[in-house]
């Protein structure tokens, strides 16, 4: 339905007529478009998706004019509906806790000269490399509750401070989260978090409510950490495919740049931090 209301007839190549009530298009020019009928069309805008062929939902696609993420989103919600893992396999949930095979700690702590990280689908934190950790302080904190992307997002007044553009990183945050969540709809770890969210959170509830879904993938990030100042970092999404639902976030400098020397400057820290820890333990009765 929200895709529906955000294409106008014009783009569909339809016309306007007078006395139009909507701004986007009708159920019966959808209908009309995906050569379906409309009776159909619109008992799957009530979400009676179960059963629905590929033919279909890709004529459904075309129709709406959905981009690849979109598109795989609508199959990874047909999939669900007639109960069908994307992966042709049953799924494992990925840890929520600690990413425990010390083959992914030792693959961590050869990254040196970037930020490493590992989330699962939830948005936990759940293993990070030394300058990761460093990165991400004031999210990790001093320990306890697991740390969470999302729930730092939306309810830390500390990510206003660290996310220097909130309102881009807070669309992004839950398009992913849609992304994630219609890949295993029936997920109860994701249904608790995203309620809430939805309950703490107005920005939170208004963006879910907006079905909008989008991939990780790669791209460009700006940062302000409360030790070294702005980062402008590149990041990396790589899939972990020995534990599904498990992705590992790299992020890097531009080698020459301001923020190569920032995020160095930010490992020294960290490495000078760590001693001094470590001292203190040492030297304690």
């Amino acid at each position: 339905m929200s895709r529906r209301a955000r294409l106008t007839p014009a783009e569909a190549g339809l016309p306007a007529g007078p006395n139009r009530r909507v701004a986007g298009l009708r159920r019966s020019e959808v209908a009309s478009i995906a050569g379906v009928s409309v009776e159909y069309y619109a008992k799957l805008e009530r979400g009676a998706i179960a059963g629905a062929s590929s033919s279909v939902l890709d004529a459904v696609s075309r129709a709406l004019q959905l981009d690849d993420t979109e598109r795989t989103h609508l199959f990874d919600l047909a999939r669900a509906a007639d109960g069908i893992p994307l992966s042709g396999r049953p799924r494992r949930r990925a840890s929520k806790t600690v990413a425990n095979r010390p083959s992914l700690h030792w693959v961590l702590s050869t990254i040196t000269g970037g930020i490493a990280v590992v989330c699962n689908q939830h948005q936990d934190v759940v293993a990070t490399n030394d300058l990761g950790r460093a990165f991400y302080s004031p999210i990790l904190g001093s320990g306890g509750r697991t740390p969470n992307l999302a729930r730092f997002q939306f309810l830390d007044p500390a990510s206003h401070d660290f996310y220097p553009d909130w309102d881009l990183f807070a669309e992004m945050c839950v398009a992913i989260m849609r992304t994630r969540a219609g890949r295993d709809p029936g997920n109860k770890d994701m249904q608790d978090l995203v309620g809430e969210l939805s309950t703490r959170s107005d920005t939170f509830r208004t963006l879910w409510g907006a079905h909008n879904v989008r991939t990780h993938g790669a791209g460009t990030k700006r940062f302000n950490h409360p030790v070294v100042g702005e980062l402008i970092l590149a990041f990396e999404e790589l899939v972990i495919t020995a534990d599904p639902g498990l992705v590992l976030m790299v992020y890097t400098a531009e080698p020459g740049s301001a923020s190569a020397e920032r995020l160095q400057l930010l490992a020294n820290w960290a490495a000078t931090t760590e001693a001094a820890t470590q001292l203190e333990r040492t030297t304690e009765p």
